[in-house]
């Protein structure tokens, strides 16, 4: 892991909060263990949530019909996106894995680290049509999602009442992270940390701890390759792939199930 690039893209409020001292756990333990560790602290930055052409410096193309993803693409070339969306662009640009450290929100993250998201990863810099998913732009960096939740474990099981966490995880981890090339590490879930005793909460950061001493060395998560899929067919599953997992008891990913029981886990840990 030594001189290993690390970004946490960090969005709580309170420093006094669960996930800042998971993020700080974070920081000690890769610091001790030769990474150089950069923190985007959102709330604390006042990050811009909202896409807008204020992103841009200058003239726009178009401002009569303004295109949110063109006109940032051709801002990132030029040089003049604005100097908060550089920054994190240069850190992005620069690491070797970036966690993602918040506590869920309705299902998906806070809007200031979506804004992040919408603001940071512009159309050109870390996406193109040709380069995304597998041979995505970041496809040799690692991503993941480190969180806290409000409710326990089991109401996000296949017969809970928030429903699987696999599929809500699905749109983070495939439309974002994997859409952009990153390899996505198994995601480390924080169960419901308010409801619990303290020494519970010791405990979750200590398995946390223990398990960034290998962080860089894990096996991501498994997507389908893209080049399983017809580009010209409008990026349908190619038939002789469908037909490899015809006999078989699971779908290929949470996303592309092929109308069959999910693979389980698939989005929580890596080799299933």
């Amino acid at each position: 892991m030594a001189s290993k690039q690390v970004l946490i893209v960090y969005a709580h409020q309170s420093s006094g909060s669960f996930n800042s001292a998971a993020k700080d756990a974070a920081v000690e333990v890769l610091t001790a263990k030769g990474c150089t560790v950069e923190v985007s602290d959102l709330y604390a930055m006042t990050f811009k949530a909202t896409a807008t052409a204020e992103d841009i410096t200058g003239k726009v193309k178009n401002a009569d019909h303004f295109c949110y993803g063109e006109e940032t693409k051709l801002a990132w070339e030029a040089g003049k996106l604005t100097a908060d969306i550089s920054e994190e662009q240069r850190k992005l640009t620069e690491a070797d894995l970036v966690i993602f450290q918040f506590p869920m929100y309705w299902f998906t993250v806070p809007a200031i680290m979506k804004g992040w998201m919408d603001r940071v990863l512009t159309l050109g810099f870390a996406f193109t049509h040709e380069k995304r998913y597998s041979q995505g732009i970041f496809k040799d960096k690692k991503a993941m999602l480190s969180f806290t939740t409000g409710s326990q474990e089991s109401m996000f099981s296949a017969n809970g009442i928030n429903g699987d966490m696999n599929v809500t995880l699905w749109p983070l981890q495939n439309g974002i992270l994997h859409y952009c090339g990153f390899q996505v590490l198994a995601p480390q879930i924080f169960w419901a940390p308010s409801h619990v005793p303290s020494e519970a909460r010791g405990t979750m950061l200590e398995v946390w701890r223990t398990r960034m001493q290998g962080l860089l060395g894990e096996n991501p998560l498994a997507f389908t390759p893209l080049d399983c899929f017809d580009g010209e067919k409008g990026y349908q599953l190619k038939p002789e792939v469908h037909e490899q997992h015809a006999a078989k008891e699971f779908g290929l990913t949470v996303g592309i199930h092929l109308g069959k029981a999910l693979p389980p886990n698939n989005q929580m840990k890596a080799g299933v």
